[in-house]
């Protein structure tokens, strides 16, 4: 028997733990080298754990769910094992932190309503309390069939309990009891606790950190979109072909934000304790929804590339991060944040700063509205920008500035090519 060791990858500085996800394979099935074992999700990102060799896979030291720590083993591969054939479906790992369920005490000589392991995990991950399931094994103990033949079972009818959002993890805690003195017929009435992911529960962390330490501010103005959708609905077709990409309207926020954060550096700079740091380069983070939550990858030197640029990696950040394939590398860092709740239908919101970071445009749904030009009430596509900012450093005259310098260059595109 040849033994090889599956490691959890080296993790970033700023990572001290991780959590599994779902192990792909099972005890005893074939793996191919370099073939998916699982994925681990940071609070970051998630990583792929490609199996190191092939072989069988012997032993999983840490179940689904478990939490590690960079370099630990968490399986083990034999590359000179045969596939069990015909095996039984394994009872699932449970994992490093799980608590042990209790089974009820059997009375003296007697093992009826006793859970067999695998039976009682079953019913732990069920939210079936011990001795609701009745036993058909030796002596009347619960084996994983009955409880199986229990979760099958046809249910009283009642109102279905919220989906659980997609990536979210499977495993799912025990109902929670209802408040006492609540009415009896609201007593009963289903729900579902889930932990956090990783991710979703440091976007937390973030968010608070950002309403704590800085003084956030919001400043509006509305732009008229209609130069920009002139030249994009003028160009799409050649710059598609040209490029192998859509012109979308990104390109253009972006474009516009470097350019008012030229002209008004301290929106592209940060605080570092009792410091102001005036970074000399645009890097730009997109915020991007992903299954898993909100994450926000750098476009670097956004200042040196070229609309199909943006647009190329944009695509890329979408299409990566629906995967769960973004680098840390790529997620760290940023001067300046673009947030599109547009994209979902949004008219206006005051989004949150993206710390160390000290401002951050939101961007919202484009809509024909009236407004007055020359003393007529005309209709025009207008989109609200909003842009949040860190009052410790901006002042209100460079916020208000800076968001009018991008409504400009947007209302004029023609100023983003002569830089003015």
């Amino acid at each position: 028997m040849a033994i090889v060791e599956v490691k959890v990858p080296q993790l970033s500085e700023s990572v001290a733990e991780a959590t599994l996800l779902q192990w792909k394979k099972k005890v005893g099935d074939t793996v191919a080298a370099d073939e998916i074992l699982i994925e681990i999700e940071t609070d970051k990102v998630v990583l792929e754990v490609p199996a190191p060799a092939a072989g069988v896979l012997a032993e999983i030291v840490v179940g689904d769910g478990g939490t590690v720590v960079s370099e630990q083993v968490i399986a083990k591969v034999d590359t000179e094992g045969k596939a069990v054939a015909a095996a039984a479906p394994a009872a699932p790992v449970a994992p490093a932190t799980a608590p042990a369920v209790a089974t009820p005490a059997p009375a003296a000589g007697s093992m009826a309503g006793v859970a067999m392991p695998a039976a009682a995990k079953l019913m732990a991950d069920h939210g079936l309390a011990p001795g609701s399931v009745a036993g058909t094994g030796k002596d009347g103990r619960v084996t994983k069939g009955d409880v199986l033949a229990a979760v099958a079972a046809p249910k009283p009818a009642a109102s279905a309990p919220a989906a659980i959002p997609t990536g979210a993890p499977t495993r799912v805690l025990p109902q929670v009891s209802a408040p006492v003195g609540l009415p009896a017929e609201l007593a009963n009435r289903p729900e579902q606790r889930v932990p956090m992911t990783r991710l979703r529960a440091r976007i937390a962390e973030r968010l608070l950190q950002s309403q704590a330490t800085n003084a956030i501010l919001t400043t509006f103005n509305e732009v008229n979109m209609a130069p920009v959708m002139e030249l994009r609905k003028k160009y799409q077709e050649r710059f598609e072909k040209e490029h192998g990409v859509k012109l979308g309207f990104m390109s253009f926020f972006v474009k516009a934000a470097v350019h008012a954060l030229k002209k008004f550096p301290i929106l592209n700079a940060s605080v570092d304790g009792n410091d102001i740091v005036y970074h000399g380069y645009f890097d730009i983070g997109i915020a991007v929804g992903s299954p898993r939550g909100l994450v926000v990858p750098i476009l670097r030197n956004a200042d040196q590339m070229s609309f199909a640029d943006i647009e190329k990696k944009i695509a890329d950040f979408g299409k990566r991060a629906a995967e769960g394939k973004l680098s840390i590398d790529e997620m760290t860092g940023g001067t300046f944040s673009i947030s599109n709740g547009g994209v979902f239908g949004s008219m206006l919101s005051t989004p949150i700063i993206n710390p160390p970071q000290s401002a951050i445009l939101g961007v919202h749904a484009t809509k024909e509205r009236p407004v007055v030009e020359s003393g007529q009430i005309v209709i025009r596509p207008i989109n609200y920008l909003a842009m949040s900012y860190d009052h410790r450093i901006i002042d209100g005259r460079e916020a208000v500035l800076g968001l009018v310098a991008m409504k400009e260059a947007l209302e004029d595109p023609a100023r983003l090519l002569f830089n003015i």
